[in-house]
């Protein structure tokens, strides 16, 4: 064959390739929130949500029914998670693990022992807004979008088994028709009746609490505030941040506090020097967040340190989700050094 040939060839099949993940690509973040209430992870979504547009594209040619795209791209994407999630245990918040922590110990220590540090996949993780929310969007949609994400709400998903979840997800936070459900489980309308009257009985049990998330511009001041009391590390400003019942809790580790005295006591117990910590404003799971640095090594040079997830509800935070975990600072689109901080 000519080499010219080839290559024409080559482009006319490039530029139907590229057609056709184009015509998939809008969906992605959708199903990168359905896959994510699914598996409790932004790392194993995007996994789930690759090999689902991977499959999707390699059967696009044989699939005639373009008006039915995202039904059978959702079909994909639970069988995929549904396979994720053999033989997996479900993941937590470390309120769902062990008893509140208490501070009382910490009076007279220096740096609060935290425990042995479990695994990733114990745990929920936090995903980045714009991983799951078109800019724009409609505000009742975006309102229940976010509502959905939240870290305790993704938690008590994790309590229903997976068919479970997934009947419950397409019904209640997506509004699928029942019979659209069964059709895409396969099942009858009253197997999926069934299952979504097991799955919202289980789900009042986990017991959900009712923070909400809809921002304000209160919240941003909070937010704001916050983040002065923390690169001072001011913990009486910052405990006067937080509602009297607020939650701190600290995946890796399963401790977790609860109330401001003891909390205040934690915080004061840190051997945290103010004014070297570098904190870039970010928003996950539809709440204000933020990414902190913290000088390493013999050097002092910034390291990433910690994704703190605030709950704000009538103007003071009711949880601080501080997830020690560096290796969310990738999923975040976060650079390995804050250079883009302006001092």
């Amino acid at each position: 064959m000519p080499l010219c040939v080839a290559r024409s060839l080559s482009t006319a099949v490039t530029t139907v390739v590229d057609q056709e993940l184009s015509d998939l690509e809008p969906y992605r973040r959708q199903l990168t929130a359905y896959c994510y209430r699914m598996l409790g992870s932004p790392q194993d979504a995007e996994d789930a949500v690759q090999d689902t547009l991977v499959r999707a594209w390699r059967a696009l040619g044989r699939f005639e029914d373009r008006a039915g795209l995202r039904p059978w791209l959702y079909r994909i994407a639970t069988n995929v998670c549904l396979d994720m999630l053999k033989g997996r245990g479900r993941r937590a918040l470390p309120m769902d693990i062990a008893p509140a922590g208490t501070g009382r110990r910490w009076e007279t220590s220096h740096e609060p022992a935290l425990g042995t540090p479990r695994p990733e996949a114990t745990w929920v993780q936090p995903i980045p807004d714009h991983l799951v929310s078109s800019p724009g969007g409609d505000p009742a949609d975006v309102a229940v979008s976010r509502e959905s994400i939240r870290l305790a709400f993704i938690a008590a998903l994790q309590h229903l088994v997976p068919r479970q979840r997934a009947v419950l997800i397409l019904r209640d936070v997506l509004s699928w028709r029942t019979n659209e459900v069964a059709k895409l489980l396969e099942t009858s309308e009253d197997a999926v009746n069934s299952t979504l009257r097991r799955a919202r009985s289980a789900l009042a049990a986990a017991n959900l609490d009712t923070v909400p998330t809809e921002p304000a511009e209160a919240d941003r001041e909070v937010l704001y505030r916050y983040i002065e009391a923390f690169e001072r590390y001011d913990v009486e400003s910052l405990v006067a941040l937080l509602h009297e019942d607020a939650t701190l809790n600290m995946p890796p580790f399963e401790l977790w506090l609860q109330g401001i005295p003891d909390i205040r006591r934690f915080l004061a117990a840190l051997e945290v020097e103010g004014g070297r910590d570098r904190v870039i404003q970010v928003a996950a799971n539809g709440c204000p967040a933020l990414a902190v640095y913290r000088p390493a090594g013999p050097s002092g040079a910034l390291e990433p340190f910690e994704i703190h997830v605030l709950e704000i509800a009538d103007g003071r935070i009711a949880a601080i989700h501080a997830f020690l975990e560096p290796a969310l600072f990738p999923v975040f689109g976060l650079s390995p050094t804050p250079e883009s901080i302006n001092e």
